[in-house]
């Protein structure tokens, strides 16, 4: 399968971060494909001092998407992510600065088709990439970009 993985970081050494984040993903979930240049942006969908590094990487993985998402949680805890975003009674999220953020984009399985999935864990394709252009861009770049 493919994994398009956003990761982004807003504190500390944000470009070292999320260079180390790459590299342990790809000892732990497969084959890193191609890596989009970074973009910066203000946070989005809370306040912050702090502006965000970005960007998304594709990976080839022989992994189910649970067991990725399991791997990407246990490197932000590896890496430093104590913060994880709240949910408010009204179901809404409350975001937070962070050292590390790696999330599940869009999964391709292996006809070429986008996996869609719903469960409380992980819904897939992310619901909300096409609201942020710091994944889209990087997206779009690596569809451009890479082959397999």
């Amino acid at each position: 399968m493919l994994y398009y993985l956003g990761i982004g970081s807003n504190l500390g050494e944000r470009e070292q971060t999320i260079q180390r984040a790459l590299e342990l993903l790809g000892k732990s979930i497969g084959r890193q494909v191609g890596v989009a240049p970074f973009v910066y942006s203000k946070a989005q969908g809370f306040r912050s001092e702090h502006e965000f590094c970005n960007t998304v990487a594709l990976y080839e993985s022989l992994l189910q998407p649970h067991e990725v998402l399991t791997c990407t949680q246990a490197l932000e805890r590896q890496l430093g992510r104590t913060e994880q975003s709240i949910l408010l009674p009204d179901g809404t999220k409350q975001y937070a600065d962070r050292e590390i953020d790696i999330d599940l984009i869009q999964v391709i399985d292996s006809e070429g088709r986008e996996v869609r999935m719903n469960t409380q864990e992980l819904i897939l394709p992310h619901p909300r990439m096409n609201e942020r252009e710091f994944v889209l861009k990087p997206l779009l770049y690596l569809q451009r970009n890479c082959t397999l």
